[in-house]
């Protein structure tokens, strides 16, 4: 089998690999703040229940996750998990354990505003929302934003780990063929995708922080 061969077959799962990214992407950013606000919110059953959850994201592998996200509802409820399930469980598993991630980050970046833009804003008259969407949120986003660029970065990695509920991307598919054809040269070729992948994330990233250059 050619390099071009292998190429061409590696860009068909490619673009499973950044489907996923994306997708994941899109649902884990606002959800992390969902979960930030769980986490600070003064009603304690809930912040307990979401520190836990974070805590559990957090210190088990995403692999680990995304079995039980694929498995589980046939265990536990003896649920069909054919057709589409598996993707589904995919993103449901990854965007939960990035969600958790993102609100850690959201949550450093807001409490390291001072206390005192809050007064400020209450003495004008804003409302709470008013004075998070207006003053504090431009500030975090600016303030997280490295912080998010490693996530995103780890998170185009971590799309390989799909391997382990058999689903088809770039890397399940450099495995097979290195396995068919006793060839590392599949690994090489898709290890060279990821890294593209994630230059392009960190120039983008990049350039979206140069943008956002409105506070210091």
């Amino acid at each position: 089998m050619t390099i071009q061969v292998i190429i061409q077959q590696l860009l068909k799962g490619f673009q499973q690999t950044a489907l996923i990214f994306f997708l994941v992407l899109l649902f884990s950013l606002p959800l992390g703040m969902v979960v930030y606000f769980g986490r600070a919110s003064k009603w304690k059953p809930l912040s307990i229940f979401v520190k836990a959850y974070i805590s559990i994201m957090r210190g088990t592998p995403l692999m680990l996750q995304l079995l039980i996200w694929y498995f589980g509802p046939f265990y536990l409820w003896g649920m069909n998990i054919g057709g589409n399930y598996k993707f589904i469980a995919i993103l449901m598993g990854c965007s939960f354990n990035y969600a958790a991630y993102f609100a850690e980050i959201y949550r450093s970046g807001i409490e390291s505003i001072p206390k005192g833009q809050y007064e400020a804003a209450e003495i004008l008259g804003y409302t709470r929302s008013q004075t998070f969407l207006r003053i504090i949120l431009p500030q975090v986003i600016k303030i997280v934003l490295p912080s998010v660029t490693n996530e995103v970065i780890t998170l185009v990695k971590d799309t390989s780990l799909v391997y382990s509920v058999s689903y088809v991307e770039m890397f399940a598919l450099a495995k097979q063929i290195a396995a068919a054809k006793t060839t590392v040269m599949p690994f090489f070729i898709a290890g060279i995708f990821y890294y593209i992948f994630n230059f392009l994330v960190a120039w983008f990233m990049e350039r979206l922080e140069k943008a956002l250059d409105y506070y210091e």
